[in-house]
């Protein structure tokens, strides 16, 4: 690149360069290295919207094996489609989310002396799938056998400071016949402090439960909860957690979504906003998806984008593409088995399908993210 062009100039220039030549532009000079490996530059290029997008698919296949398989989201699609390598450090792994890039995996620890898994060590891994590089650790253990775990992750927008939260929500009972006043306990880890710490304030109320999976917008992770009222009636809500200030607080949603069946709601990321998917069915069984979408303003409100029908069988929202296309786990009920579609709500045409069972898809674009961390393992 011609020295006539300022310094800063080249910087944001090849910043919009895929990850791969960013390591490789390295070893142009002692400045580009420098410039490339300092932590300002990884956190600008981490927030550019620029560069590729990528859909991780994790499934099960029509034998029950786990298998990945990460697509190239563009224009291209599905052609473009490659098998990541994931760390071998964690075994029978599920997806816990994506931000800025990385993936987090929640699974238990593989110890290479006696071949085994050790159920009693559970693993958070975070990983950059385009670096192959990634950092394993210990999940706090578990209190009480019939406590319900959520673990979260995120980055926060802010600091790009990677963060892992473990939710643990003890049965509404115990409040009741123990002397536990809060059935919560929220512990985060955040890779700037390199530790655990506990969460005293800002909880969310004993009534309230979270389920997964989760969505992650701008500086905060959302779930998909229901909540008792003191007439023991249940109504439905979405909770956030904001990464700056490790807060919880309630989204309130429409009265129709919130006296729906909370086994038929679901929340997931369209482009950079939060949608609600509502599912029913009709008389003639049909299942019908209303995807709804949160509006930010002064007051939060939801505006109702489309539907998609299902033919028969079943149908769930498993992702969106980035040109807003809903990616479908398909159930037909007459063939083995189900079937991930994409689904164009415009022509109402469905790509080829790839088969298997409990499909879950998470987005991320390339990112440096990791790159230059000592205590990273490489794979």
């Amino acid at each position: 690149m011609s020295d006539e062009l300022p310094f800063h100039i080249q910087g944001e220039i090849i910043m919009r360069l895929p990850v791969k030549s960013l390591i490789q532009f390295r070893s142009v000079s002692k400045a580009w290295k420098s410039l490339i490996d300092s932590a300002e530059f990884v956190a600008a290029q981490s927030v550019l919207h620029t560069h590729p997008h990528h859909l991780f698919v994790w499934y099960k296949d029509p034998r029950g094996e786990v298998k990945y398989v990460s697509f190239v989201d563009d224009d291209s699609f599905p052609q473009q489609r490659f098998v990541p390598t994931l760390p071998l450090s964690v075994k029978l792994p599920r997806i816990v989310g994506s931000s800025h890039g990385l993936l987090c995996l929640d699974g238990y620890h593989w110890d290479p002396e006696t071949s085994k898994i050790n159920f009693k060590k559970r693993l958070a891994v975070v990983c950059n799938p385009s670096i192959r590089k990634s950092i394993a650790f210990v999940v706090p253990d578990i209190l009480y056998a019939r406590q319900e775990i959520v673990l979260a992750f995120g980055v926060c927008p802010v600091t790009i400071d990677p963060k892992i939260i473990q939710i643990t929500q003890l049965p509404s009972w115990m409040d009741k016949k123990t002397e536990i006043s809060n059935l919560w306990k929220v512990e985060v880890y955040s890779f700037s402090s390199g530790k655990w710490k506990s969460l005293s304030t800002n909880l969310p109320s004993n009534s309230i439960r979270i389920r997964q999976p989760q969505v992650v917008i701008d500086r905060y992770i959302y779930w998909c909860s229901s909540c008792i009222d003191s007439g023991l009636r249940t109504h439905n809500l979405i909770m956030s957690f904001d990464m700056t200030d490790e807060s919880f607080k309630v989204v309130d949603i429409p009265d129709s979504l919130a006296s729906h069946p909370f086994a038929r709601l679901s929340i997931s990321k369209l482009g950079e906003s939060l949608v609600m998917l509502e599912y029913n069915i009709n008389t003639e069984e049909q299942v019908r998806c209303d995807v709804w979408m949160m509006e930010n303003g002064v007051q939060v409100s939801f505006t109702k984008l489309y539907t998609i029908k299902g033919q028969r069988g079943s149908i769930k929202a498993v992702g969106f593409r980035k040109t807003g296309g809903p990616i479908m786990e398909v159930d037909d009920y007459l063939s083995e088995p189900t079937q991930l579609v994409v689904y164009e709500p415009n022509s109402g045409h469905c790509n080829d399908p790839i088969r298997g069972y409990s499909f879950n898809v998470n987005s991320y674009m390339e990112t440096l993210l990791m790159f230059g961390r000592s205590d990273c393992s490489s794979y």
